[in-house]
Formats: C-alpha cells, structure tokens, sequence
C-alpha cells in the first residue's frame, strides 16, 4: 500500500510539472521520458538507473539484462546513422537501458507472483525514479527561471562577507591550480550521480541474496533531496556569483545582466542589498547548495563502507565543496544551508524507519529550525553579517556544527550495542565435590603416579 501510494504521489507531481512545462512552450519530464523511447536521449542517469534496477537480479540475469540494453543501443545507433538522425549533444546511447527497464516492469506483471513480483517492481520503480528525478530537476530548473525573474544574490554576497567571501577566495585558488586541477574538479561536480550510483550498489548488493531492500539507503536520500530542495529556490532565487558578479578572469558567467564584473578578482563592496533582474534562461539554483547536500550524504553513507569507499567519499565531498565555491556556482552561505538540509533530511528518514521516538523528533525540529533561521538571517541581517563578520561569521559555523552534532550524537544512540555474555558463578555443590591439592597428592602416592604441579608462569 505504502509502494503504491508513492508511486501515485509521484504520478500527480509528473503530471503537474508536465502542465507547468507546458505553460513555458517546453516539454515536461513525461514527454522528454517517452521521447527517451525512440529518440536519442539527452545525457543523463539511464545505465545508472539500469545498474541500480539489477541489484534485485541475479547474476545470469544481469548479464542478459546489459547484454540486451547494449544490443538494443547498438540497433538505434546503426538506423539513426543510416538516416543521418541527429544526435542530442552528442550522446548515443541509453535507449536500451530504458527499453530495459520497462521490459522488466512488464516481465514483473506478467510473469511474476507474490513477493518476487514485488521485489522486481521495487527494483524497476528504483531504477525509473533515478531517471525521471533528472527529467523532473530538469522541468523544475525551467520553472525557478521563468517564475522568478528577480534574484537575490546581492543579499547572500553580502551576508557571505561574515564568512570571508569565501567563493572569491577559492575561485582564485582554483584559477591558480591550473588546468589539470580544474579538470579533475569539473570532473568530480558532473559526475556526482556516478559516485553515488557506486555507493547506492554497494549498500544494495545483498538485495538479490536477501530478497529485500535494506531499511535506509542512499538512493532515498539522494531522491528526496532533489524533490524539496527546488521548492526552496522557489522560496530563495539565486544564481550564483560567477552568474551575478560578472564573468571575471573566467569567461564564464552572466555578461549582460551581472551587477559588476568582480568575480573572482574584487570582492563586492558591502552595501544595502537589494533584488535584482536577471535573464529568464538562468536557473535559480543556488541556496541550499544541493551539490553539497549530494555530496554530504555520500560522504554519511560511506563511513561505515570499506575503506576504499570511505576515501572516495571524503575526496568527494572536498572535491564537490572545492568546485561549488571555485568555480563561483555557490556562495559560502549556500553550503553551510546545504549541510544543514541533508542532515535534517537523514535524521527525518532515519526517525521514520525507527518509529519517531523522542531523539529523532527533537533533531528533525532542530535541523528545521536551524535551515529556516538562516534563510531568514541570509534575507533580512545581511548587512548585520557583513558589518560584524567576527560575532556572525562564527556564530553561522557554530550552528552548522551544533546540527552536526546532534545528528552524530542522536545516530550514535540508534546504533545497536553489544550485550556483554554474563559468566557464570561457580556453584557451591560443584566445588565441595572439587578435590583438595593435598587428597589429589596422597592418590597419586598410593597409585604411584607423578604429583601434578602447577604450571609456571
């Protein structure tokens, strides 16, 4: 029932981000998905989505499910070259994955009773989800940019100023690493849904085993933030300072409606802050940071992965902090929003499977407390921020860390704890029938065997 509710839930929320795209002359995430049928796709998550979808498979059957999904690519790729189809950005490949999938849906009504049915459906609606989240961020990024033609970056510039500017200081460090360094970076920020696939398949691999889903995974925290986290750009239009504050050293960045040409070179001067017009092309996609959200909780769900998978999560969650303040998509404030926002996110998911006991309403409330407290504090204290950076400037990292440590410490509490095993107490009956060290020597005297000694130390 619970499966089936979600997935009617999500059914409303397409078909309604469907007609909003459609108001704006674009296609919805339902359109763009069907046209994935036939069509060549746009780059995105469709053998990610497949990988995911094969953890409830066995292992002869994973091989026929990649083996078809390939096979299937390579048909589409061989008649879109005989009719000279064109290409999206290039990208060739994916139909099949798709066309995979569904065929699983299809195979799991048809073929498929009982709980094999469910745990197969449970797998294609998985793997679908990881799919349609990219098409649904994609209509929801149209949306902020169209329904929000002012933005607020003059406010978070200025109240970044209790932090130090910190996107200005790290966009010049990154400048300064040089191209190799700046390639690994861009790497590291496109591929964050990679990364987390990885780590989604590890946390999954026994689901073919088992025949059940683990209680709490990556996947659902990774889906539910991008589901929440446009509303709040919806709340906090915001485009980033390499878009707001000119192209700078770059070349990069919103040359016709910046404010200055500042970024990364001049940081902006502390003024009254004040809503600005910006193009309506431009997504508004910056408070919270959800690249640091994602990256967050790889970094949470790897802690207790093999070692290998804990350095990658570390790496890329400094990586991911790196590339959204050096290559001024984010302003310092946007992250400590980020972390915030995952944690409230994971402690809410957590509490849910628990059954919201006390810790885990207390931790939820505080998170939710802490996030609206900045955003307000970002909207109306800004030139407070700025004017006093040495009272705020901690005080905004203190209350990052106080929700750090209230999810570390609450999390701590569910974990189960060994019991220690009780040793059992000598009895009185089993020592009155232990025979004395003098009684043990005068029967080895009379049976002439050697004494037993003690051993030495």
């Amino acid at each position: 029932m619970l499966w089936a509710a979600a997935g009617v839930v999500a059914l409303g929320f397409l078909v309604a981000l469907e007609i909003a795209a459609r108001r704006y002359g674009q296609p919805g995430p339902i359109t763009n998905q069907v046209r994935a049928l036939v069509f060549a796709p746009r780059p995105g998550p469709l053998y990610c989505g497949l990988a995911l979808m094969m953890v409830v498979l066995t292992w002869r059957q994973r091989f026929v499910a990649a083996g078809a999904a390939i096979g299937i690519d390579a048909v589409f790729l061989l008649v879109r070259w005989a009719v000279d189809a064109e290409m999206t950005d290039g990208n060739l490949f994916g139909n099949g994955a798709l066309w995979v999938m569904l065929g699983c849906g299809v195979i799991a009504l048809t073929r498929r009773t009982g709980p094999e049915r469910v745990l197969l459906l449970k797998g294609v609606g998985l793997g679908l989800l990881l799919v349609a989240g990219r098409k649904t961020g994609d209509t929801w990024l149209l949306i902020t940019s169209k329904t929000r033609p002012a933005v607020l970056d003059p406010y978070l510039a200025t109240a970044d100023q209790a932090l130090g500017n910190p996107s200005w200081l790290v966009g010049r460090m990154v400048e300064a690493a040089g191209p190799i360094g700046n390639s690994v970076l861009h790497l590291v920020y496109a591929q964050l849904a990679v990364a987390a696939i990885a780590v989604a398949i590890h946390q999954l691999r026994n689901v073919a085993a088992e025949r059940r889903f683990p209680r709490h995974h990556l996947v659902r925290t990774f889906l539910l933030i991008g589901l929440l986290g446009p509303g709040i750009y919806m709340i906090f239009p915001v485009v980033g300072p390499v878009f707001a504050y000119g192209p700078g050293a770059s070349g990069t960045g919103g040359v016709h409606w910046a404010l200055a040409n500042l970024w990364p070179d001049t940081p902006p001067p502390i003024s009254a802050p004040h809503a600005m017009s910006y193009d309506e092309i431009t997504p508004r996609n910056c408070m919270p940071s959800l690249h640091t959200a994602w990256a967050t909780a790889i970094f949470i769900h790897t802690r207790r992965a093999p070692r290998i998978l804990r350095f990658a999560g570390t790496f890329w969650l400094v990586a991911t902090l790196t590339a959204t303040l050096g290559f001024g998509y984010h302003y310092g404030v946007d992250l400590i929003a980020g972390v915030v926002f995952v944690l409230t996110i994971e402690a809410a998911l957590r509490s849910h499977d628990r059954g919201w006991d006390r810790p885990g309403i207390q931790l939820v409330a505080y998170g939710t407390a802490v996030f609206a407290t900045l955003l307000v504090s970002y909207r109306y204290l800004p030139m407070e921020m700025a004017e006093h950076p040495w009272t705020f400037g901690p005080l905004l990292l203190l209350a990052m860390a106080s929700v750090i440590y209230g999810y570390v410490r609450t999390t701590r509490l569910w974990e189960p704890t060994a019991t220690p095993v009780r040793q059992r107490e000598p009895q009185p009956e089993m020592a009155a029938l232990t025979p004395s060290p003098s009684v043990v020597g005068s029967m080895s005297e009379a049976s002439g065997l050697p004494t037993p000694t003690a051993p030495r130390s």
